[in-house]
């Protein structure tokens, strides 16, 4: 029997939900239960599913104290480790025999809940959400568990220099800024990590009255309520004022940074270079995702068809964009074999250079609108996406039409608006980190200018 529903589900989690009256987003409805959690809902007849996200701000990895990375995900994972009720093995059997979907996880601004299943599943899923969120345990083996696996998965990271990157860069860029909080963890900081740090976090970090959820699905309005005030209507207010959620500005690079992470037995280098981005809702946010996706945002463009395409330098080549409320970050990364590293930046510094200084051409223009365009339905597509996007945009205070405004703008920008956010892309003013071997590297970094060195065997990032 759980076989059958299990596999119902995810044949069902397959097919496409057709988006209602257009492709972009309709507005929710709004509850308030009496605990102050806020929750936005849009029924989509068409499948019986629902999927649910709750998000707590204040609960993420940038709210932990100093030098307490790791903090933040340990609390999120404990919480479906067991509660007053349930043991961890339960809650997972329980998901498992109705073939449903639910986790707790981290990122810089907050915390989020995901949940999915059958609409008949739905009260039994929101009944274990509720008790994992309000109740629970905090066993010491479970706490154990989990930070000897953060401590062996931190272990296991270092040996693979793609993964490792990423974590040297954070460090690198953000420094002592909050963002710069790992949520892996640290050596050091896992050490210190108490069962009592963890019960503190979660006591004055998670609350009702400033979390907002978001349902999609199908089921009533009048059903959903009822089944709400029975399970997360019970979080408990608490008694005091929340925590401050203000963040200092996303920090900008002045001048350049350069980190060079020696790894003795590597047979290729890898690199993150990043430079100042842009705050969620920024106007420049559209215009920013087309250059984006014709610089290093898709397979065909600049930055892959140079290194891979034209060169074989690489298997792949990337660039980003990274809004919070607060500011953005803009990141390339790409690796190549330890002898060819100078020529892979090289190509992406002339990139650079070339986007900024002679930008787009209108035809290049209406590729990137094309593409993006012909993508976006599909990211709005699922109960769950629908889901996360109302949190952001309420999260982030943008507007129910926000989505109708960027595909318009998507749709009128031409060549040179592209080419005014491609002043965005780094020239002087950047963090470029690189992990490879050093016999191999250092002399072709040196032209780069002064890099500080690390050992990969140090501890910490």
């Amino acid at each position: 029997m759980k076989k059958i529903i299990s596999g119902l589900l995810l044949a069902l989690f397959l097919i496409p939900v057709v988006t209602m009256a257009s492709e972009r987003l309709p507005e929710p409805e709004k509850i308030v239960l009496e605990n102050g959690l806020t929750v936005y809902f849009l029924r989509n007849p068409e499948l019986p599913l629902v999927s649910f996200r709750v998000l707590i701000p204040g609960a993420g990895n940038a709210f932990e104290p100093r030098g307490f990375d790791g903090l933040a995900n340990l609390t999120a994972t404990l919480l479906l480790k067991g509660t007053a009720k349930m043991t961890a093995e339960e809650i997972a059997e329980a998901l498992d025999f109705m073939g449903a979907r639910l986790r707790v996880t981290d990122a810089e601004e907050y915390a989020a809940v995901y949940g999915e299943s059958l609409s008949e599943h739905l009260p039994r899923l929101l009944e274990i959400a509720a008790d994992c969120l309000i109740s629970p345990a905090f066993k010491e083996d479970e706490y154990k568990k989990e930070l000897a696996r953060k401590i062996d998965a931190l272990k296991s990271l270092k040996d693979n220099p793609g993964s490792a990157l990423r974590l040297y860069f954070r460090k690198a860029y953000f420094g002592d800024h909050p963002f710069g909080n790992l949520s892996t963890g640290t050596e050091s900081s896992l050490k210190r990590i108490s069962l009592e740090e963890i019960k503190k976090f979660y006591s004055t970090r998670y609350r009702p009255d400033i979390s907002i959820m978001a349902v999609v699905g199908n089921v009533e309005k009048e059903k959903l309520q009822e089944l709400l005030n029975k399970t997360l209507g019970k979080w408990q207010k608490p008694a005091t004022a929340p925590l401050p959620l203000d963040l200092p500005p996303v920090p900008a690079p002045k001048g350049k940074k350069l980190v060079f992470v020696d790894k003795p037995d590597a047979t290729q280098s890898y690199f993150a270079l990043g430079s100042r981005g842009f705050r969620v809702g920024d106007p420049i946010s559209s215009r920013a995702s087309l250059m984006n996706t014709l610089w290093g945002g898709r397979f065909t463009s600049w930055l892959n068809t140079e290194l891979r395409i034209k060169r074989g330098l690489t298997y792949g080549a990337s660039s980003s964009f990274q809004s919070w409320k607060n500011g953005g970050l803009f990141m390339a990364s790409s690796y190549t074999k330890n002898d060819k590293i100078g020529e892979m930046l090289d190509i992406t510094f002339d990139l650079l250079k070339k986007a900024r200084e002679k930008g787009f051409s209108e035809e290049e223009a209406e590729s990137a609108r094309n593409y993006l365009l012909g993508q976006f339905p599909q990211t709005l597509e699922t109960n769950s996406s629908k889901a996360g996007a109302y949190l952001r945009i309420v999260f982030y205070g943008l507007g129910f039409d926000y989505y109708d405004r960027y595909l318009d703008e998507i749709t009128n920008a031409r060549a040179r608006d592209l080419n005014q956010a491609a002043k965005l892309l780094p020239d002087k003013d950047f963090v470029l980190v690189v992990v490879g071997k050093g016999d191999e590297v250092r002399k072709i970094l040196s032209k780069y200018g002064q890099f500080q060195e690390k050992k990969i065997t140090d501890p910490d990032f």
